[in-house]
């Protein structure tokens, strides 16, 4: 992965949801912790 290509804000959005969820299996879970690693570091105020 190129250092320019990070997960959407919306796809990130999606991940976050799967990881609050109770009823989602650990492979989802995976899968959404990945996508939101890749997410940029937000700014500092």
């Amino acid at each position: 992965m190129a250092k320019n290509e990070h997960t959407s804000a919306k796809a990130g959005k999606a991940a976050s949801n799967v990881l609050r969820d109770g009823r989602t299996g650990k492979d989802s879970k995976t899968a959404a912790g990945s996508a939101l690693s890749q997410r940029p570091d937000k700014k500092k105020k």
